[in-house]
């Protein structure tokens, strides 16, 4: 049920918590209004065109309300589709259901929005050899789930936590007294693959001469940026950052850098509208 490749102990304590803070000690409205033993059935339904992510988390969630919950999925997570197309169908207790509904539409809807932004950023780069990169740029406590929605819409995830390698930042770099400095010092605490942000041509040079292993082009215009690729002419891989969204991405790329890491994939992305429309069982 929970994606391979998710860390199922992040995935739990995330929706659990998810759970206790929408439900609280039960839901009042359905418990006082809903038949007790009424089933219901409902089919999840997507209101705009999407990529879906997350759909069989959003199975999790009402299956931890009840045992007795059936669900069918309709489409897999990476699809793209219209709008009034038809997700999941799910039937059970209409209490437990209608109590996990929010829930589970709130995870649905965060992670294909992020899904489908990222799509929209890997289609405006096709055709070029740059690899689109999501960052850490998350909502705290969801980083897990937003970066397997990044890699759903066909992104690839840059460092998950800080330990996770090496960036030596503008305020890195202020604090060691230089580009060449804080590389050194990198490099004597014996930290490999390290990449360097740089703001300027002349960062590029020294970083490039000091060991740099990989340079990311911050905040660069896509003339800058092929300065930068073609003085480094293939020695290191390059990464353009900084403010790049959906008009500036294709210049980017056709810079010639390797990577473009888009903050706003995660920290920018609409959440998509999706509903959960019931029907009583015959």
């Amino acid at each position: 049920m929970i994606p391979a490749e998710l860390d199922e102990t992040i995935v739990h304590t995330l929706l659990d918590g998810a759970i206790q803070e929408d439900v609280g000690l039960g839901d009042l409205t359905s418990q006082a209004v809903i038949p007790k033993g009424m089933i219901f059935d409902g089919v999840m339904v997507a209101r705009e065109d999407m990529v879906c992510a997350g759909l069989s988390l959003a199975e999790l969630v009402f299956k931890k309300f009840s045992r007795d919950v059936a669900w069918e999925a309709l489409v897999l997570d990476g699809d793209k589709f219209c709008a009034g197309t038809e997700l999941a169908r799910v039937i059970g207790p209409a209490v437990e259901l209608l109590s996990a509904e929010r829930t589970a539409i709130n995870l649905l809807q965060h992670l294909s929005g992020i899904a489908t932004l990222t799509r929209a950023y890997v289609d405006a780069i096709k055709g070029t050899e740059a690899i689109l990169l999501d960052t850490r740029k998350t909502i705290p406590g969801y980083r897990e789930l937003a970066k397997y929605a990044t890699r759903v819409g066909g992104a690839t995830n840059h460092r998950m936590r800080l330990d996770d390698g090496v960036l030596i930042k503008d305020n890195h770099i202020a604090v060691a007294g230089g580009v060449v400095e804080a590389i050194q010092l990198a490099k004597n605490a014996g930290l490999r693959d390290v990449e360097v942000e740089c703001d300027t041509l002349d960062q590029v040079e020294e970083a490039v001469s000091a060991g740099a292993d990989s340079i990311l082009l911050d905040n660069m215009s896509a003339g800058m940026m092929a300065e930068a690729v073609q003085f480094i002419d293939g020695r290191l891989p390059t990464e353009a950052s900084g403010d790049i969204n959906l008009s500036t991405i294709r210049a980017a790329a056709e810079a010639g850098v390797t990577y473009i890491s888009v903050g706003r994939l995660t920290h920018s992305a609409k959440a998509i509208n999706i509903g959960l429309d019931w029907r009583a069982s015959p």
